[in-house]
């Protein structure tokens, strides 16, 4: 994986997590700084929004806007100039207790060039323009013809999706012989030139806006027989789809499976592409684990172990993949415990210890941060290739459930 497809992998993790916050009043805020623009405009945006927020009427809400915008500006003035790509800042209080203030900021660096300038106060974070990066653009049209079956799908990044499923109406083909065979075999032709006209139509439909927006980077057509060339050299799609076309598969199956199919025959066409580099990761992997060759790794304390010896040469981690990493510590006497768990069990965690176990101090505090962004980033330290794997493929839901969503395959054998 790039450093940018680790950089979206966090990105993704970090919008996940400012959705969940919802504020009281609209009281949290957001500001996004586009790549090149002067932040010295923004600190004076921010200082006039300050002087209007004094006369926000309810107290709580005045109190929660002023300490965001106060904590914004500071933070601003770490910055000389507006880092490349630009910045978002979200700020706000946080806190589930009515009447107490937990003001937190997070400032992301995007991966690619921000575009938009934005200040808003709402009772949510505004997350579009980073889910709008993170959308998946670039896509394969897929196309499975048979004489009376075909289905039209598209591959995006990892997913396959369904489109159409179109039958036809073309009779089978009959023995009969003289002036009646001739004639149902006119018939015949005609129903079946009508129903690749149809299979276009949808086509058509489905892929020309792909094209226009410049997300459409090519089209497999597959089939078992010679239908799938009738299709193509017929002059049914649109002649600016047609020039899309890169390959030409003969597959077994049609409908969803046929997709799947198609996709994995196509393998070579795609070979960059991330379905198919996901497949062949986790069948690697699979064949380690069968043949025990002692070249794999997985469960959170045996990968970070690998990681620290540098022994990584990749790490598969499932975007389902949600553990965090908490540390307790009592300020009095300076006891310290560190656990991986959920978030619920964090929860629960922090209710039951209550009192320090070494001195029964209840000045305890806790901390918390991503396990998948802190092996990610010792993974890049060690100079360790990253494969986020998605939950969107057989194998990669396969390797979600079977093994916790994290493992490595590694440079060598360790004891």
């Amino acid at each position: 994986m790039s450093h940018k497809s680790a950089e979206m992998y966090e990105l993704k993790k970090r919008v996940e997590e400012l959705k969940k916050y919802r504020g009281r009043a609209t009281e949290l805020v957001s500001i996004y700084i586009p790549d090149g623009y002067d932040i010295n405009k923004v600190m004076q945006q921010l200082r006039e929004e300050y002087g209007t927020a004094q006369n926000i009427k309810s107290k709580s809400t005045r109190k929660n806007v002023l300490g965001a915008l106060e904590r914004a500006m500071q933070h601003l003035k770490l910055y000389r100039q507006t880092p490349k790509n630009g910045l978002a800042l979200f700020v706000g209080n946080v806190s589930e207790q009515e009447g107490v203030s937990d003001i937190k900021l997070w400032a992301i660096v995007p991966p690619e060039p921000l575009r938009i300038r934005l200040y808003r106060c709402d009772q949510t974070f505004v997350t579009e323009p980073f889910e709008e990066m993170l959308r998946v653009k670039d896509a394969y049209g897929l196309i499975t013809v048979e004489k009376n079956e075909a289905t039209i799908g598209l591959l995006r990044g990892k997913r396959i999706e369904l489109i159409d499923d179109l039958t036809s109406n073309v009779p089978g083909k009959t023995r009969a012989g003289g002036q009646s065979a001739r004639r149902y075999e006119r018939i015949r032709e005609q129903e079946t030139h009508e129903f690749m006209k149809r299979i276009a139509e949808h086509a058509n439909r489905a892929f020309l806006p792909l094209l226009e927006k410049g997300e459409l980077r090519g089209i497999i057509v597959g089939g078992p027989g010679p239908t799938k060339e009738d299709f193509i050299e017929g002059d049914y799609l649109h002649h600016e789809l047609r020039k899309r076309i890169i390959g030409v598969v003969d597959i077994s199956y049609s409908g969803e499976y046929g997709l799947r199919e198609l996709v994995e025959k196509a393998s070579d066409i795609l070979k960059d592409q991330e379905a198919v580099r996901e497949k062949k990761l986790i069948q690697e992997f699979f064949r380690h684990l069968v043949k025990d060759t002692g070249m794999i790794t997985y469960g959170e304390r045996e990968v970070r172990r690998a990681l620290e010896l540098g022994a990584v040469d990749t790490l598969l981690i499932s975007e389902g993949y949600d553990r965090i990493r908490v540390r307790a510590k009592c300020n009095n006497c300076g006891w310290e415990e560190v656990k991986t768990m959920g978030e619920a069990e964090f929860q629960a965690y922090k209710k039951r210890l209550t009192h320090c176990p070494r001195c029964g101090s209840q000045n305890i505090s806790f901390e918390k941060w991503d396990v998948a962004e802190e092996l990610i980033k010792m993974a890049e330290e060690a100079g360790s290739n990253v494969e986020v794997i998605s939950l969107d493929t057989e194998e990669g839901q396969q390797f979600y459930k079977a093994f916790g969503g994290l493992a490595a395959i590694l440079r060598y054998k360790i004891s």
